[in-house]
């Protein structure tokens, strides 16, 4: 067997403490005038109040970060499963870092351009949740393997003819390190993946015959066979799962290296993964959830699925708001904000009105209605009656999704405290981007 060799759980510091030398260009549309010509530690040392931005805007919340951190390591360790968080939600090294020094094993990314920034950062343990048979992809990947012995690169195969084309690449590559992969279950309907245990044992028998790669375990994605937390949709992710635990034991005695990896659970049912999948952690064997979505949470989709909030448990935060600007009111009840597509997500529902004020950090008041559109640039708001709200007043929304929200902002600043509860918050971080 080959050993698994894995380096620290933590990007290099040398890495993060440049992103705070970085000179900030004030043509990023989160970033006010007042930050031209200044790096971000320069600017952020000038104590920037929230009223100095502009609407529209995306607001993190550091306590909220922090406690969201915090349950989901305390949570996993007391269920005995591991964690490779998924980096694509947030696409942010200085929040992978935080996640990495809550005790997580590594970062799960989606893409081979993800994998390069990881690694840019001084990642050392990376899950690619995806195939990988892109040939400039495998290439980079092994040369990484090769010239870094401390780094760990894992990727999924669902198929011989994925299988075929990593070999391809690596037969002309002649690599010094084979490439791990994962065998990728999945499921009638579903995403990628085997459809059948069958197809993936077939799978597993072309990696084990590849000079060039190891079987390192297996892999699969319950989040795509439910919607929802219905009894039916969790049966439907609870046979997937014994399917997946079924694969790993019929590969018992095949795999080709000493820490074997079992993969699944996004941050929809983790709870189920590790029902299921967590009693095969043991000694050789690693359990590993790859949830991404748990460190900003939502107002939306995640507040009403995740685990943390279905079963009555401390449930995680809203560490993210959208504020905007009211900048039409063309007809009784309707008002216009300056948030739209290009800002905003929309894709896991619509945002919701919490709040309104008279300006960007002034005192802010419950306010009720509905979104019910959005267009590129602008936000349709329908009020309720009797709401009072004009031109050039603030709103503040719930946003649903993390993931489409984050990648419409390439610097996202951060206040310490709720902007709902503290009159002109002061901005304690940037949160720099990679999409």
């Amino acid at each position: 067997m080959a050993a698994t060799v894995v380096g620290p759980q933590r990007l290099d510091p040398n890495t993060l403490a440049a992103l705070a030398q970085r000179r900030l260009d004030p043509l990023e549309k989160a970033l006010p005038p007042g930050s031209a010509g200044l790096t971000a530690a320069e600017f952020l040392a000038t104590d920037p109040r929230l009223s100095a931005f502009a609407t529209p805007l995306l607001v993190l919340e550091a306590s909220a970060i922090n406690a969201n951190v915090a349950r989901m390591a305390e949570w996993c360790a007391r269920r005995g499963v591991g964690l490779a968080p998924h980096g694509k939600t947030t696409m942010a090294p200085v929040l992978w870092e935080q996640q990495l020094a809550a005790g997580a094993w590594g970062i799960t990314l989606a893409t081979p351009s993800q994998v390069r920034v990881a690694l840019a950062f001084g990642l050392r343990r990376v899950q690619l949740a995806n195939a990988l048979v892109d040939p400039v992809g495998i290439t980079a990947v092994s040369r990484a393997l090769d010239a870094d012995p401390g780094l760990q690169v894992l990727s999924w195969v669902d198929s011989v003819r994925s299988v075929a084309a990593m070999d391809a690449v690596l037969t002309e590559l002649r690599p010094a390190r084979p490439l791990t992969v994962l065998v990728e279950l999945g499921a009638p309907g579903g995403r990628t993946g085997a459809r059948d245990l069958s197809t993936a044992r077939d799978v597993a028998a072309a990696v084990v015959a590849s000079p060039h790669l190891h079987l390192g375990g297996v892999a699969g994605y319950e989040g795509a066979l439910a919607h929802d937390a219905s009894p039916a949709g969790l049966d439907v992710v609870r046979r997937y799962l014994r399917d997946l635990a079924a694969l790993h034991a019929d590969l018992a005695g095949t795999y080709e290296v000493d820490e074997v990896v079992v993969t699944a659970g996004g941050s929809a049912f983790f709870d189920d993964v590790a029902d299921v999948l967590g009693p095969l952690a043991g000694p050789g064997t690693c359990v590993l959830l790859r949830s991404g979505a748990y460190v900003i949470h939502d107002d939306g989709f995640y507040r009403g699925i995740s685990p943390l909030s279905r079963h009555g448990d401390t449930p995680l935060i809203s560490a993210m708001h959208a504020w905007t600007r009211v900048v039409s009111r063309p007809e009784p009840g309707l008002v216009l904000l300056d948030a739209g597509k290009r800002d905003i997500p929309f894709d896991e529902g619509l945002p919701e009105p919490q709040l309104a004020a008279d300006a960007l950090g002034a005192p802010a008041r419950p306010l009720s209605g509905e979104i019910t559109a959005v267009n590129d640039q602008h936000a349709f708001l329908r009020l309720d009656p009797g709401t009072t709200l004009d031109v050039g007043h603030v709103v503040r929304l719930g946003l649903s999704h993390p993931c489409t929200a984050f990648d419409k902002w390439r610097e996202i600043p951060v206040i310490d405290g709720t902007a709902g509860s503290a009159t002109d918050p002061v901005v304690v971080d940037l949160v720099r981007t990679y999409f």
